[in-house]
């Protein structure tokens, strides 16, 4: 077996990054935040016992916390998330893997132990998916390439979940789901993460 974790990432740039979250908390705060939600994917990731691929929504950075060692670098292709999510599940099962999972970096509820966990239902599912709280999903995994699950959604909606789900049991593949987890994509959120969690949420501003 060849697993494979994809890991999308927006370079941080500020004005760039958290746009929705920037308009209520200023474009620095926005970095600031995102930068934290980049490290703690990296903490989680890290150790983990698969290839990771790193890819960046606007050229690859060299000089960053995705150390050459541990992560393959690659750039998100295509005209939407959908089509830059497809070509790269395409791409790793071209390379042979077998297991493929993809993440974002904006849930910081999200652990090791979830990815590895999602890996082990890959062997009694075709398709894992982690439901998150707006709608979307935080966790996408594989065992083939199904290019429908990619097409005609409405992304960054709160459709996308069930839009996805509903072509999974339409193809007649099995489909487990994972615990639902909360994004950071708005203050809402934010201010949410802060109520519901024990961490400190100044930590995101030093």
């Amino acid at each position: 077996m060849k697993n494979a974790l994809i890991i999308f990432v927006r370079n941080p740039v500020m004005g760039k990054v958290k746009t929705r979250l920037a308009k209520d908390i200023g474009s620095e705060k926005a970095l600031q935040v995102y930068k934290k939600l980049l490290q703690h994917t990296h903490t989680i990731t890290a150790d983990l016992a698969c290839d990771k691929f790193v890819y960046y929504a606007d050229g690859i950075s060299e000089h960053d916390i995705w150390g050459n060692s541990l992560y393959k670098k690659k750039v998100q292709q295509g005209e939407n998330l959908g089509d830059r999510m497809m070509g790269a599940f395409f791409e790793l099962f071209q390379l042979g893997y077998t297991k493929i999972i993809i993440i974002g970096s904006d849930c910081p509820d999200l652990s090791g132990f979830i990815i590895l966990d999602a890996f082990e239902k890959l062997s009694e599912a075709e398709v894992v998916i982690g439901p998150s709280s707006d709608g979307g999903y935080y966790l996408l995994g594989m065992i083939e390439h199904i290019p429908d699950l990619f097409r005609d959604k409405a992304w960054s909606t709160e459709k996308v979940l069930s839009a996805s789900l509903q072509d999974a049991v339409r193809l007649g593949k099995r489909c487990h789901v994972l615990t639902e987890l909360a994004d950071i994509d708005t203050a809402e959120d934010l201010l949410r993460y802060q109520n519901n969690s024990k961490k400190e949420m100044g930590s995101f501003f030093n």
